[in-house]
């Protein structure tokens, strides 16, 4: 594996059919609008971007799914990752997707602080909808990954709200991120960067996770699946692995069996 973290973490992820793949993604998300009638921009804070959508089964109820999208912590919306809800909609999960404040406007240490605030007022909304509205499942994707750990490992009052989280392609050690221009917008240092790094802070008792990762990523991104994996099963606790072969960074979220992977965590 090359010790270049600009090319472990940006170049080497890029695929010439990412636009056009993420074109198709915002397409689909435009139609499930149409289709499912979500509840869009819910509020959660005072901060513009602390909203989620809120995806409603029609069947019968599973589980609520909060899902926290891409973006290095510094770019993308919720709105491009819609797409997604029906595929969990159709395993009767309810689906928040949340947005959440983006770097160099906050830090990461507070805009990981906003995304634990999603979690109550998402588990509310469920409430007011007659779901249960005690835990849900937290999934994210590349920086939500890193978000989905956090959340799992979260000093809550009282019982954790998280049952179980999916970490695809996550970044649970953000210190080769240091050597790139992704710092310019997420400013840290290195006591800052292993802080906010969920690696080096697991511990036994947390929630049942799994890490997925694409075959086709960088060997950077399938070293940090598989560190985590290793980590949290270390401590004590339940976890899956799984290497999704010929997919890379996008393709992931493509996968079927992924998503059945998913909707199993809820039992």
């Amino acid at each position: 594996m090359t010790d270049d973290p600009v090319q472990q973490y940006m170049t080497g992820q890029f695929r010439p059919g990412h636009g056009a793949l993420i074109a198709a993604f915002e397409r689909e998300g435009d139609e499930s609008l149409a289709a499912y009638c979500p509840e869009l921009d819910v509020t959660y804070g005072q901060h513009p971007r602390e909203r989620f959508d809120f995806y409603a089964v029609s069947g019968p109820w599973r589980g609520t799914l909060a899902y926290f999208h891409a973006g290095y912590w510094q770019s993308r919306d919720k709105a491009q990752f819609r797409f997604l809800a029906p595929h969990f909609l159709a395993h009767g999960l309810d689906v928040a997707l949340v947005n959440y404040p983006l770097c160099p406007d906050v830090t990461l240490p507070v805009l990981l602080e906003s995304t634990r605030r999603a979690v109550p007022v998402v588990l509310q909304h469920a409430a007011s909808l007659g779901r249960g509205g005690e835990r849900l499942v937290a999934a994210g994707h590349s920086a939500g990954g890193q978000i989905a750990a956090e959340l799992a490992m979260a000093d809550w009052a009282g019982p954790s709200p998280v049952a179980a989280i999916a970490a695809l392609s996550g970044v649970f050690d953000l210190q080769p991120l240091l050597d790139t221009p992704l710092n310019e917008r997420l400013g840290l240092d290195r006591p800052t960067a292993k802080a906010v790094s969920p690696l080096w802070r697991v511990r036994g008792g947390l929630p049942p996770a799994l890490f997925a990762v694409g075959g086709g990523e960088t060997p950077g991104f399938r070293d940090q699946t598989a560190r985590m994996h290793q980590a949290w099963t270390a401590a004590g606790n339940k976890a899956e692995q799984l290497v999704v072969e010929g997919a890379d960074h996008f393709t992931l979220l493509r996968d079927e069996a992924l998503i059945d992977r998913i909707a199993a965590l809820f039992g």
